[in-house]
């Protein structure tokens, strides 16, 4: 045995494949609940197992082309073994795996990451980083160095034939269906298929593949069907002309897009004090309702949120992958906003949570919104015992982008109350509501949390609606939920046999019909407008007119992928969609006064919020928030001619916009 680890330790092909092999078990071994769920992979996927394996094999490989090649060894082995527990971390706080997307939300992670780190956790992370580092530094100083030279022609040609070989080792395994090169559930291809197979695909496999019959003439043949009549923009020879309806019957509509917010009683073998959403559920039994699919579970809100404003449906982009964070940065998309817009409708977006989560305050103008009212525009807020804005807030949010216009309004709200991570501690002294029939006292505290959140939502629901019911204009509000939350679910676990599905209600004030079914999410929208009397917009119209084809999802593939990644043949070539000028917030922040008083700064104005910041000279100084018209900054003297002007800022710092300038004479 002290032979064969000589030779493999002195032998790099050997060194790599076993380093491989190690990294491999590590990393499976944490992406799963139990040692026994690991076993369970090994013994019934070997062959998927040392594919994996083979794949951290080649990228390890590359170290043979550098003399330092124990140090490079390792940067790759730290690297996949970090991805490793990343993975695990973030299992344990959604359902969704470590995907490549992550990385572009990493921002975004860290803002949140106490909601879902204790601060102890956060500090080990920090001290296993530095010591990290700190090791590098010295393997790189101390470390050993090939003497001799390299021989990059025959190292070359050796990583080579090892991509070649993984490469047609892929082909091999996806034709025999051992693997799968689509993945309809995220979560479990991860545990199928391993995490290095699955992370390479979210990171190489985005956007939209183009489909192989796409062509002029295919986008033709489904504008010769009868999304195409009486649609200008389908025959415009611009591409941008469209009918514009009479708006005066028309309703008002508001989406609200609930957190997390799914009805608990579909959990098998739960009962409750009470029912957790008895308003809800009284609306589900008079107004159209039904199940909604989406595209995520556990974590992906913008995912649904992409669906349900674009009509998209997320099962033609690549694993894992959002679109916020891809194609939207570059381009404008077909959306309800547009389509609205063309019938004299203001659209506003509303969400009690900070403004650059997932980059809305940029791709709500790709998607056509012309205002977006976030967290940091909310006088009035109160937050959950995790840290999470409350939604009742929302109700004064909505009515205030209603009075905001003479048109009609549509108002796309998205609720955070619901959001976990859900304490496994009894956060609640006396819950209304009390949970029976869990294992342990830690899941029966979490669920304990999560539904009495839930009831907090249900009150905001009926609030907001006996709110609605007084007006004397025609509105209709979409409730429903983005995806389930963040517990262990399985579909075998729920009535209705499906962790990706929520419900959905529609009120309104005005007597439509009941009209009861399961859609998708991306259908949500067009079934809506339907039912109202709204026909434009080609992918609203191609949901109400194709879904019973034999070629729907087939054309829709087609349809997103000129839209988004073709020739925009379907547009005459060019997208007929503009950005809009995105106002942060409905109410003008704005500075009418400013004196000194004992070297205290007050400013005077319009509509602060805490998330108000003074800016002199373009130099951010501490604020304190005493009202919506009163800021004060402490220890300062001014010079005359000083420029003041008021940031809205996020927790992590950036500026969402600010107010004209103040001039100190």
């Amino acid at each position: 045995m002290k032979n064969l680890a000589k030779r493999v330790s002195s032998h790099p092909i050997y060194t790599c494949i076993f380093t491989a092999i190690f990294i491999n078990l590590i990393i499976e071994i944490l992406g799963r609940k139990t040692f026994s769920d690991f076993f369970n992979y090994i013994f019934k996927s070997p062959i998927v197992f040392f594919y994996n394996a083979l794949i951290i094999l080649f990228t390890l490989s590359f170290s043979f082309l550098f003399k330092r090649r124990k140090f490079v060894l390792f940067i790759i082995s730290a690297v996949w073994l970090g991805f490793g527990i990343t993975n695990g971390i973030i299992l344990r706080c959604r359902v969704t795996p470590f995907t490549a997307t992550d990385f572009r939300l990493i921002k975004n992670g860290l803002e949140i990451a106490s909601s879902y780190l204790s601060p102890f956790f956060m500090v080990v992370i920090g001290i296993g980083l530095l010591a990290l580092l700190v090791y590098l530094i010295i393997l790189y100083i101390r470390g050993p160095k090939l003497k001799s030279s390299i021989n990059y022609k025959k190292n070359g040609l050796a990583i080579i034939i090892l991509s070649l070989f993984l490469l047609i080792s892929t082909k091999v395994l996806i034709s025999t269906n051992i693997l799968a090169d689509y993945f309809g559930n995220i979560a479990f291809a991860y545990l199928d298929y391993g995490f290095p197979y699955c992370f390479s695909n979210t990171l190489l496999n985005t956007g939209i593949k183009k489909p192989s019959n796409y062509s002029k003439e295919t986008i033709a043949n489904i504008l010769n069907s009868d999304i195409a009549k009486e649609d200008p923009i389908l025959i415009a020879s611009n591409g941008n002309k469209l009918t514009t309806k009479s708006n005066e019957d028309l309703p008002n509509i508001i989406m609200i897009q609930l957190e997390s917010f799914f009805d608990p009683t579909l959990v098998k073998g739960l009962s409750f004090s009470e029912d957790p959403i008895p308003y809800f559920r009284e609306l589900s039994n008079n107004y159209s309702s039904g199940y909604l699919n989406v595209p995520s579970v556990g974590a992906g809100t913008a995912n649904t949120e992409f669906e349900v404003i674009s009509g998209m449906s997320l099962d033609f982009f690549g694993p894992g992958e959002y679109p916020y964070k891809t194609i939207l940065k570059e381009t404008t998309c077909e959306s309800v906003n547009y389509t609205l817009k063309d019938n004299n409708y203001s659209t506003h977006a509303i969400h009690n949570n900070t403004g650059t989560f997932y980059d809305r305050d940029f791709v709500f103008s790709q998607l056509g919104f012309d205002t977006f009212t976030s967290l940091e525009y909310m006088a009035n807020t109160d937050t959950t015992p995790t840290g999470w804005s409350k939604d009742y807030i929302l109700t004064d949010e909505i009515l205030k982008a209603l009075n905001s216009t003479d048109k009609k309004d549509f108002i796309y709200t998205i609720s955070v109350q619901g959001h976990g991570h859900y304490p496994s501690e009894a956060l609640l002294d006396n819950p209304r509501i009390t949970v029976s029939g869990l294992e342990s006292e830690e899941d029966t505290n979490s669920f304990t949390y999560y539904v009495n959140q839930l009831y907090e939502m249900d009150n905001f629901i009926k609030d907001l609606t006996d709110v609605l019911s007084k007006l004397d204009e025609k509105v209709v509000l979409v409730m429903y939920g983005d995806h389930l939350p963040t517990f262990d679910l399985e579909d075998e676990d729920l009535l209705n046999n499906s962790i990706f599905q929520t419900e959905y209600v529609i009120w309104d004030n005005f007597n439509l019909p009941k009209e009861d079914k399961t859609l998708e999410a991306f259908q949500l929208t067009s079934s809506l407008l339907n039912r109202v009397g709204i026909d434009n917009g080609i992918l609203n119209r191609y949901h109400n007119n194709s879904s019973n084809s034999l070629n729907y999802m087939v054309d829709l593939e087609l349809l997103q992928y000129d839209m988004l990644y073709g020739e925009k043949y379907i547009y005459n070539g060019e997208t007929p969609f503009i950005a809009t000028n995105l106002k942060m917030g409905i109410d003008t922040i704005s500075i009418t006064d400013a004196f000194e008083e004992n070297k205290q700064l007050f400013i005077r104005g319009e509509n602060f919020t805490p998330f108000s910041k003074v800016y002199i000279n373009d130099e951010e100084f501490e604020t304190i928030y005493i009202s919506p018209q009163l800021l004060r900054v402490d220890e300062l003297t001014l010079e005359p001619n000083s420029t003041i002007t008021v940031h809205q800022l996020t927790k992590g710092g950036t500026s969402l916009s600010y107010s004209k300038e103040f001039i100190i004479k």
